[in-house]
């Protein structure tokens, strides 16, 4: 009989830890939205904080049924945000492309600053990287 009573602290222990850290990623995730609402104003913001402090269960189930929809679209919306700095952060970092590289040698063969075989050369090359 003890043993069965041993099993079932541990899984006592294990639900109560779930429910903590479930508890803990809601409440993060409800003051990172706070901070990102920039409708919000600042007075409503210490009011949601203060409550969230004083009465958390209740703060947070309140929160997530009244303002769940707005929550998920400003995360929405930061992610797109985040994933368009990122591309664009990668565009600038990577170069240019062949096409480009190969239009950059026509006009350097135009101008007459290079030959046709260098022409000939920069383009077999910029067409090589893209394999």
């Amino acid at each position: 009989m003890d043993f069965f009573n041993n099993i079932w602290n541990v899984i006592g222990i294990f639900f109560w830890s779930f429910a903590f850290i479930a508890y803990l990623m809601a409440l993060f995730a409800i003051i990172g939205d706070l901070f990102r609402d920039h409708k919000l104003n600042g007075v409503f913001k210490a009011i949601w904080i203060l409550f969230l402090i004083f009465v958390p269960f209740l703060t947070a189930l309140v929160y997530l049924i009244a303002r769940g929809r707005g929550m998920a679209e400003r995360s929405q919306k930061a992610a797109k945000q985040a994933e368009t700095a990122t591309n664009d952060y990668i565009r600038t970092v990577a170069g240019s492309t062949p096409t480009d590289e190969i239009h950059k040698a026509k006009a350097l063969l135009d101008s007459g600053a290079i030959t046709q075989a260098e022409f000939d050369a920069l383009k077999t090359k910029a067409l090589a990287a893209t394999v």
